[in-house]
């Protein structure tokens, strides 16, 4: 038996069960984690019932409450007397708290209360109670009475709530004319005005602004003016069609109050939907998580800007890194002699990698930011100063930054894939005629390639993720506009940018309504995920392919 055993164990067998096992386990708790955090996150955008309910609490006074339960759990019944409320020694020793949205925090306060089940009464789901998203405050939560249109109550042939649903679509149709006219058409008049005040600015400090320059300019500068004030006249008369509607809502302890219709982003009865209208429901609401801007200090409202700058940041830190990288592994594995100080520079290389990833964020404030930021201002924009240009934080300093982050990276992924291919290729090539430049760009580069996507993707990987050095060098809680848009010169690579890591850190810990953020944390995480997935598929779809037609290497 012993004999058995002992050549059990020789044979290798326990530790291949034991790798299979830390590997089901490791596989379990990945997936376990990313369903916790798809429930948490998208479950978020579903149209939950609303419950109606008299509360009474033993000592306090009853009052009829309204809302959707968000949460629940168990507490002592000792806890709840500290907090004031009578419960005698004879009850039970645990009940069940659970957290509602109650909504209407412009009356009430606070957007969610913990009640207790056990003293709920006269529990129902009433069909007409309606959810009110609003652009500020939060939800509000009401029964509808009537709409205005400025003083007058709108009386037709049509179900109030129909009415209600069209007057939402006017606004929201008057609300994206506004956003295009305020965001896209007035933003590029007044891009365009900064161009000649700094171009009026730079004839000045060279001595070039004659008369006729100046004339020029003004020309330019008055038929700009002239388009803004025609724009300025249209936004008017479209906010005073935006601010003309109105409905009167009833809560559901009687508070009666009229709100603009402008405010409202959506409006629907939950409890009247049918399966289909809250799937519809369901999309829309996922569809505006991921292609909408903030609001209500990222609370509420989509994340389209931090994915934008997470895939630029990503995309630039890409194009910079890859080149560094590989021209450096190129260097030190074909021309560098193998002698002592390569050997260090190689252990200076894997040094790098474990350096915190804050420490880069300081060296790049540092030395990118106000070192070298502020010379290229004094060099090539000093018409802009003392206002800096790249001396502030900003998209090129992140990117650049992670790509520092990142380079030791690449580099050892490139030097071991340079390593594998066999000396006998590059013998044949150069005995063929090809000199030691050419050998390297037609024969090893190519072969090498699938090590240098690993690279890329080990890259992508880390910095997609990384926050802390980005708190430093350019990453905003919310941005006014993208960082690529339609004016010149389209990509602004020293504007600040969102970020989805950053974003995740700053509804989780800095939101100042921590219960309505705390599902966001949870879907903002899983897109996190799905965006650096993406982003290595892609990379992996591009080495698979580069493997395949380079199978030499494999020889």
């Amino acid at each position: 038996m012993r004999i058995g055993l002992k050549n059990w164990y020789k044979s290798g067998e326990p530790w291949v069960w034991l790798n299979a096992g830390a590997v089901a386990i490791s596989i379990i708790m990945v997936v376990g984690l990313l369903a916790l955090i798809a429930v948490r996150g998208l479950g978020h955008f579903w149209p939950a019932d609303i419950i109606k309910a008299n509360y009474t609490v033993p000592g306090q006074q009853s009052k009829v409450i309204a809302g959707e339960i968000v949460e629940s759990e168990e507490v002592s019944a000792q806890r709840l007397r500290d907090a004031g409320i009578a419960i005698s020694a004879e009850e039970s020793e645990f009940f069940e708290r659970q957290l509602i949205k109650v909504g209407n925090r412009d009356i009430y306060g606070s957007d969610f209360q913990w009640i207790l089940p056990a003293f709920l009464e006269s529990i129902e789901f009433s069909e007409n109670i309606m959810v009110v998203e609003r652009r500020e405050w939060g939800n509000f939560y009401g029964f509808l009475k009537e709409v205005r249109e400025g003083d007058r109550v709108i009386l037709d042939d049509k179900p109030l709530w129909e009415t209600f649903q069209q007057r939402i679509a006017r606004a929201e149709s008057i609300h994206d004319d506004i956003y295009e006219i305020e965001k896209h058409q007035i933003g590029r008049i007044n891009a365009a005005l900064e161009r000649l005040r700094l171009k009026e600015r730079r004839l000045e400090l060279e001595s070039k602004l004659t008369n006729t320059a100046q004339a020029q300019l003004q020309l330019e500068r008055a038929e700009l003016q002239q388009e803004y004030k025609q724009l300025e006249k249209r936004l008017g008369e479209l906010y005073q069609q935006f601010n003309q509607d109105y409905f009167v809502a009833e809560t559901v302890d009687g508070h009666q109050v009229t709100l603009s219709i402008g405010s409202v982003v959506r409006a629907f009865q939950p409890n009247a939907m049918s399966l289909p209208d809250k799937v519809a429901h369901y999309g829309d609401k996922v569809w505006e998580f991921v292609a909408d801007d903030p609001r209500e200090a990222n609370t509420e409202g989509g994340i389209f800007p931090a994915i934008f700058g997470t895939v630029m940041m990503v995309i630039l830190m890409s194009v910079i890194v890859t080149p560094f990288g590989v021209i450096a592994a190129v260097y030190l594995r074909e021309y560098a002699h193998q002698g002592a100080v390569t050997r260090m520079i190689r252990i200076a290389v894997n040094n790098l990698a474990g350096v915190p990833s804050i420490v880069y964020g300081v060296f790049g404030l540092g030395f990118f930011v106000y070192f070298m930021g502020s010379t290229i201002d004094e060099t090539f924009f000093p018409e802009a100063l003392p206002a800096p240009t790249l001396g502030t934080p900003g998209l090129l300093w992140a990117s650049i930054t992670l790509a520092l982050l990142t380079l030791p990276v690449v580099i050892v992924a490139t030097e071991e894939g340079l390593s594998r291919i066999p000396r006998s290729v590059r013998e044949g090539s150069l005995a063929l005629g090809a000199t030691k430049a050419e050998t390297l760009w037609r024969v090893v580069l190519p072969m090498a390639s699938p090590a240098m996507m690993t690279g890329l993707i080990l890259a992508v990987a880390r910095a997609a993720g990384e926050v802390a050095p980005l708190m430093l060098v350019g990453v905003v809680k919310l941005a006014p506009s993208l960082p690529l848009d339609g004016n010149y010169p389209y990509l602004h690579l020293d504007q600040k940018f969102m970020h989805l890591g950053f974003h995740i850190y700053d509804v989780g810990f800095q939101s100042p309504n921590v219960e309505a953020a705390r599902p966001l944390v949870y879907a903002t995480a899983l897109l996190l995920v799905v965006v650096i997935a993406i982003l290595n598929l892609s990379a992996v779809a591009i080495r698979n392919h580069l493997r395949e037609k380079y199978k030499a290497l494999e020889v």
